[in-house]
């Protein structure tokens, strides 16, 4: 029993250290039993690298081939690949007890002989090498490897010194000019190919492809064909760890892996599916290109490709890449703490617009922006955001109109106009106005209160030859009102001129200002005032106008009151 438990413990000491003792004794060298890979002549081949593997194909010439030319077109990484020949001294013996499992090229890597690197490149562009043919080589071997991660490669094997045929020509100078840089729009030009304008106009296997993005420029059509299937992918992966709910998921986990690996491993099952993914900007045999649509003040990068659909091959161009104009910016003012402006859209079109800036003081970032248009008939619409984003839209006519400020530290307000005015009554000559006050509120909580009614009341039995009485509502906030008065003439087209909405106390002498008083009541429904305007002429149409002065704020106008005195008392 003890000598059959110390076999089985000895037998299994053997199989752990067999497979490293015959690692460890097997020659640098050593390749793995696996098929051997073949390169074919006059045919395009896709392979798959994987990580940090070396893969190899070997092939062998014709007798009597002069020369030969070997094309290797790498996909999105940068990849490793050599070329060498391989001359054995003497012929392979049989006798050796691994030659009967090991393939033919295998057999002449372990055999002596003498082995010439004839060519290497490290890169992601496509390489080609031409040379002569060696009459004494066995094989040649093709290596390939890619180090940053999984990768495919195409290769080309053509013999003879003349050339395949297999990829579309490129010009002397295979550089992408940039023509003129718009706001949304980008032209382009560049050399043509020879492929293309050798070839007769019926024939139409040749065309141009111009991809535009902003990241990188593509130096060949499988990079930009990975590009495109990564973010699709990513947007892919997003929506589906939505639905990655599962009572399994580590065996869900599993099958999601093996899927994408399957997937990302599998070549295409054609190579000229490697043109249906692409959505090229210009497509055709022209060799001027404006790439449209883009976004303004970015910077695009420009691939151009040759592609050559009869035989599923391209060559890329030298891409450039250009910065798109910024957007036309319009103007903006700033406006002061307190600051009374008058805005005025010059032209005479149907639309016209105006863009100002305002920082209240205080830690509250608060303020009140007060707006009133002064045209009759006239649409204006005001704008506040901040940051982008937008806090208050109002349509400003006749009427005063508050906005709230509160809570950003800066505000940005747009006033545009629609339509045209059809009577101004403005002065200046304006051909349309609005009438504009921004002001820090760090004091206040809100708007102001306003009257119940901007009508002026006069009492006729009150009314004499020198004097009349005038009533108009006030609010429960202490205000000053101040009366105007201006005596009419004989004629009518002063009345309007008076009337208009927007004119102010700036706007009118002292002389005509008769008085000025404070007034508050609690009671809204019995915030009402009077006043007694003396010093008239008996017979004489008087119009009076009252103001309500603000500290911050436009004053607000009532409505104006025309009153004639009597001729005879």
């Amino acid at each position: 029993m003890a000598l059959t438990s110390l076999s089985w413990c000895f037998g299994a000491a053997l199989v752990l250290f067999w497979p490293q003792t015959h690692s460890a004794l097997a020659p640098e060298n050593e390749v793995p039993l696996r098929p051997t890979t073949w390169l074919p002549e006059g045919k395009m081949t896709a392979i798959t690298l994987p990580k940090g593997r070396t893969r190899r194909l070997y092939f062998t010439l014709k007798k009597k081939t002069p020369g030969m030319m070997v094309t290797v077109s790498p996909c999105d990484v940068p990849i490793e690949w050599s070329l060498a020949a391989r001359t054995l001294k003497d012929k392979p013996l049989k006798s050796l007890q691994w030659s009967t499992k090991k393939s033919v090229p295998e057999v002449w890597w372990r055999g002596p002989g003498t082995e010439e690197k004839l060519h290497s490149f490290t890169g992601n562009t496509v390489d080609t090498y031409r040379g002569p043919s060696y009459p004494q080589t066995s094989v040649y071997i093709l290596r390939l490897r890619s180090k940053q991660k999984t990768s495919r490669a195409t290769v080309f094997l053509h013999e003879g010194l003349g050339p395949s045929g297999a990829f579309p020509l490129l010009p002397a100078d295979p550089r992408v000019h940039t023509l003129g840089v718009g706001m949304t729009s980008v032209t382009l030009s560049w050399a043509p190919s020879a492929s293309i304008t050798s070839l007769p106009p019926t024939q139409k296997s040749y065309e141009y492809c111009v991809l535009a993005n902003s990241q990188q420029n593509y130096p060949n059509v499988c990079a930009a064909r990975q590009s495109v299937r990564k973010e699709k992918d990513q947007k892919e992966e997003k929506k589906e760890r939505r639905r990655r709910v599962t009572a399994w998921p580590i065996l869900k986990e599993w099958w999601w892996q093996q899927w994408d690996s399957e997937s990302q491993s599998a070549p295409p099952s054609s190579l000229t599916e490697e043109f249906t993914d692409l959505q090229c900007a210009c497509q055709g045999t022209e060799n001027v290109c404006t790439v449209s649509e883009l976004l303004p003040e970015t910077q695009y990068y420009f691939s151009v490709f040759v592609i050559d659909r009869l035989n599923g091959t391209s060559m890329a161009y030298k891409g450039t890449f250009a910065r798109t104009h910024e957007e036309a910016r319009p103007a903006i003012t700033n406006l002061r703490d307190g600051e009374l402006r008058w805005v005025t859209f010059q032209d005479r079109g149907s639309r016209s617009e105006q863009f100002f800036s305002f920082r209240p003081r205080g830690l509250q970032q608060s303020g009140l922006l007060t707006l009133q248009s002064c045209g009759k008939g006239e649409k204006v619409k005001v704008t506040v955001s901040s940051k982008g984003q937008v806090l208050s839209t109002k349509a400003v006519k006749g009427d005063l109109e508050h906005i709230w400020l509160q809570g950003s530290p800066s505000y940005l307000i747009h006033l545009e106009r629609e339509g045209t005015t059809t009577d101004p009554a403005l002065p200046g000559g304006l051909t349309a106005s609005v009438k504009l006050q921004t002001s820090s509120a760090y004091h206040r909580r809100g708007v102001p209160s306003l009257p119940s009614t901007l009508q002026i009341k006069s009492f006729n039995r009150l009314r004499g030859c020198n004097s009349v009485t005038l009533a108009w509502m006030g609010t429960e906030e202490r205000s000053l009102y101040c009366v105007y008065r201006r005596k009419l003439g004989n004629s009518d087209a002063e009345t309007g001129a008076l009337t208009a909405p927007c004119l102010g106390p700036e706007s009118r002498s002292d002389t005509e200002r008769v008085l000025c008083k404070y007034f508050q009541e609690l009671n809204p429904r019995r915030a009402v005032t009077t006043a007694v305007i003396g010093g008239l002429e008996p017979g004489m149409a008087y119009v009076f106008d009252v103001y309500l002065m603000r500290r911050w704020g436009i004053p607000i106008k009532y409505a104006s009151k025309m009153v004639k005195t009597r001729k005879e008392c």
